[in-house]
């Protein structure tokens, strides 16, 4: 069975694009090992600040930020960093080649109930002779160069495109490596499973709560068949049970905050998502337009996600 390294290896990825995978890999190795120990290690629980959403940082949200930050720095090919928990892009060095965009613990939330949680990254190619600055980074998703995830469970699997189709790999305790279990991901174009956070119902626009109610209403409602519900409550769960076994999920808009676009980040949630979900035969929108095809206004920018089968994302947006 052929592990990370191999695959990169035999495939058209640049060297510098492989070191910078292999350093973001590794250093969710570690990052698995941390939340393995939970309580033992004394991670577990509020670090006592907000990030720059303002929302309350957990322990584990500081330190695999500054793991994640801190072997990417120290990595000559990366010219700038910008994660979740970063007020403003990091620069690196100079020289490097490439950008990257994370969210170093998605669904942290879920850490002190030992639920699924996963870091999110999205990686361009970006070079210039001064230190980088946050508009150097506003590039839109369809030029990003590689995506994935590393989702922590009952098992660390990493979920990866570099633009030529989707892979997954199951992390090999024994050996410390990532091995290629599952090679080409496709999504079914059709589906009967949705994700989305009903509680947030009343607060959805008109067209996307008669959307949803045709999803609940089944075989005896518009739609002619049933639907079951899922509801990781970590982006990073959702997509890849969407991934493994089809279906559609949504973060729509609504006017708990009419001034927020949207609960998810653009640049290292809804972008890397994206990519994989259209390299596995998918599709990722707005309510209005291709997710990739966004131009960034802000490292922060909040959008609406509707991404899954192509046809329930087509069925959803014809609302």
């Amino acid at each position: 069975m052929q592990n990370l390294s191999d695959v990169l290896a035999s495939s058209s990825t640049p060297q510098a694009l492989q070191t910078v995978l292999t350093v973001t890999t590794d250093t969710c190795i570690a990052i698995s090992d941390a939340l393995k120990q939970g309580s033992l290690a004394g991670i577990l629980g509020m670090a006592g600040n907000e990030n720059v959403q303002g929302e309350e940082q957990k322990k584990l949200d500081v330190i695999s930020n500054d793991m994640l930050k801190d072997a990417l720095a120290a990595c000559p090919a990366v010219r700038a960093i910008a994660s979740e928990e970063e007020d403003y892009i990091v620069p690196a060095n100079t020289d490097g080649e490439y950008f990257i965009a994370f969210d170093p613990l998605d669904g942290s939330s879920n850490i002190d109930i030992n639920a699924m949680v996963g870091t999110i990254f999205s990686i361009y190619h970006q070079t210039g002779d001064k230190p980088a600055t946050e508009a150097d980074f506003l590039i839109p998703g369809k030029e990003q160069v590689a995506a994935g995830y590393v989702l922590y469970d009952s098992s660390t699997m990493l979920v990866l495109t570099t633009g030529d189709g989707v892979n997954m790999f199951t992390f090999d305790p024994t050996k410390k490596v990532f091995v290629l279990t599952h090679e080409n991901i496709q999504v079914a174009e059709e589906t009967k499973e949705f994700a989305i956070n009903m509680s947030n119902q009343r607060f959805w626009s008109e067209s996307m709560q008669s959307y949803v109610n045709d999803l609940v209403k089944g075989k005896d409602g518009a739609r002619g068949k049933d639907f079951n519900m899922r509801w990781v409550a970590a982006m990073v769960g959702d997509v890849h049970r969407i991934l493994c076994r089809g279906g559609v999920f949504l973060y729509p808009w609504d006017n708990k905050d009419p001034s927020k676009a949207g609960k998810l980040r653009l640049m290292y949630e809804a972008n890397p998502m994206a990519m994989l979900l259209e390299q596995a035969g998918g599709k990722a929108h707005t309510h209005t337009q291709r997710i990739l095809d966004i131009q960034p206004e802000a490292i922060h920018q909040r959008v609406a996600v509707i991404l899954g089968a192509a046809n329930e994302v087509d069925k959803c947006l014809s609302y």
